[in-house]
């Protein structure tokens, strides 16, 4: 005979996951299998040695930073994110550099994630921490400077932000040329690429056309100079010259020549070269080449694209939440490449505002995938995330992804929530797996709770006020096979209903 007393089940203590349970609600389709890389591209271990030796000296100098550099409360950057005077002086005294290469390798640190600023203090970030051990961490850490590219060198004197921005904008398209024709590409062939892609962009805003035009092209040199006096072929010049200030571009002259070989690419000041254009082209040759960290980089771009786009929403099209949704029923590596396809085409600020306009939304899967979403964004999301932590329905998410981005192992990342938060969380991500899974999942859910025992999770869940906390309580009432548990879940959710206490 079942006893009408409500039993005291202990519930098995877990470090929470909370949006795993939610994702296990909708995981049913299989993984897509891995893309092969193309022939002849190298072994991720080598991939990984070249990374490393690419990014040694912001390496270096970030384990300095986090030892004999960090002074009382630690390493304050100043106001811009630059390592102040005296600190370079220190690090130069330290390393043996001069003062240009610290400044050099600070900024290659920070792109590559190897240090992290919060509030202003200088802390490791996780790549630096896995640096040594972990191939994907220096494969990240050296795809985040490549991204930052056009931070590698100034751009020409004279040249005016909105040509510059266009430029960026059409580099993608050139280095998928490069990628795509195996080989040295002549620069002649990238300028013309180069011109047509402004052009279109030009076109695409009703603005004239940027470039020569046909009627005079046959005696013309060179690109025309917009309005700041910067030509395309100078601005060609500069992305080519940064591209392999990041080891990206295999240069065939000089100190560069070890690059071939994964050598250490020495950051602008140390090969010859102080930036703005030079005599030549920036190899010595009227041809460009992409390295093998080039070529593997450009390659695993184009395969989130092309996974986006064959997705069965056309997720890299999309809207947040309708990406996401197409995203609910992948399994989180899956999923991650298609977060990442989908930012590529989109603004950071952009696409962090939609992100968490749709986690301020009424479904909990959402809010839960949104926030794994920012994960792939990393920094340029942390303020965005650290506003949302004032939101009572963000918070917890939000301070779980600020655990994470801080260095935090995300097993114990939990740990930095409240009981009352947790309690939150654990009533959100129950109310997606009721909307979206089957009911045993929600049952299971149980054993994600923070509480110890079922009546002091239910008096709990009563008192955090979590809008949907009468539906989850209903739904686990109707799953749970415990007929005393189930009744006293339903009382709870009439009280709740009637607001009782």
């Amino acid at each position: 005979m079942t006893s009408r007393t409500p039993r005291d089940s202990r519930l098995r203590l877990v470090s929470g996951q909370p949006i795993a349970a939610a994702r296990r609600a909708v995981s049913t389709r299989a993984a897509r299998p891995a893309p092969r890389p193309p022939a002849g591209t190298p072994a991720p271990a080598e991939l990984a040695r070249q990374a490393r030796a690419a990014l040694a000296g912001a390496a270096r100098l970030a384990r300095w930073a986090d030892g004999p550099g960090a002074t009382g409360a630690g390493l304050r950057a100043g106001p811009d994110g630059a390592l102040p005077d005296d600190a370079v002086e220190r690090a130069a005294a330290d390393l043996g550099l001069t003062p240009h290469q610290v400044r050099t390798d600070w900024d290659r640190a920070r792109l590559a994630g190897l240090i992290e600023l919060h509030g202003g203090v200088a802390r490791p970030g996780w790549r630096l921490r896995a640096w040594d051990r972990d191939d994907s961490a220096a494969l990240r850490g050296w795809v985040a400077l490549f991204d930052a590219w056009s931070l590698a060198r100034p751009a020409p004197a004279g040249a005016g932000p909105a040509i510059v921005a266009e430029v960026v904008e059409a580099v993608p398209q050139l280095l998928s040329l490069l990628h795509l024709s195996a080989g040295p590409v002549r620069l002649t062939a990238l300028l013309d690429m180069l011109e047509q892609r402004v052009a279109e962009l030009r076109t695409e805003r009703c603005e004239v056309p940027y470039g020569r035009d046909a009627a005079d092209a046959d005696g013309a040199e060179g690109s025309a100079n917009d309005s700041a006096g910067a030509s395309l072929a100078a601005l060609l010049d500069w992305a080519l010259g940064a591209l392999t200030t990041v080891g990206a571009m295999v240069p065939p002259r000089g100190p560069h020549k070890a690059a071939r070989n994964g050598a250490h690419q020495q950051p602008h000041g140390r090969d010859g070269y102080e930036g703005g254009s030079y005599d030549g082209g920036p190899y010595g040759s009227d041809e460009a080449q992409l390295t093998p960290l080039g070529h593997w980089s450009v390659w695993v771009k184009l395969e989130q694209i092309c996974i986006a786009a064959q997705s069965p929403a056309g997720h890299i099209e999309q809207s947040a939440e309708a990406m996401l949704r197409g995203c609910a029923r992948l399994t989180p590596g899956p999923a991650r490449t298609e977060y990442r396809a989908w930012l590529a085409a989109r603004a950071a600020g952009a696409a962090v505002e939609e992100l968490l306009a749709v986690a301020r939304g009424e479904d909990a899967l959402l809010r839960g995938l949104a926030f794994e979403a920012l994960r792939a964004v990393g920094a340029p999301a942390e303020p965005a995330v650290r506003t949302a932590a004032d939101e009572p329905a963000l918070r917890p998410y939000a301070l779980l992804w600020l655990a994470e981005h801080e260095g935090g192992d995300p097993e114990t990342a939990p740990e930095v929530l409240t009981r009352e938060e947790a309690t939150w969380l654990w009533v959100d991500t129950a109310a997606a797996v009721a909307d979206h899974g089957e009911t045993q999942l929600l049952v299971r859910h149980l054993d994600s709770a923070v509480q110890g025992s079922v009546p002091r999770l239910l008096e709990e869940v009563r008192a955090v006020g979590h809008p949907r906390t009468v539906q989850v309580l209903v739904a686990l009432a109707a799953a749970h096979p415990d007929p005393a548990l189930a009744k006293a879940v339903r009382r709870a959710a009439f009280q709740v209903h009637t607001g009782g206490a």
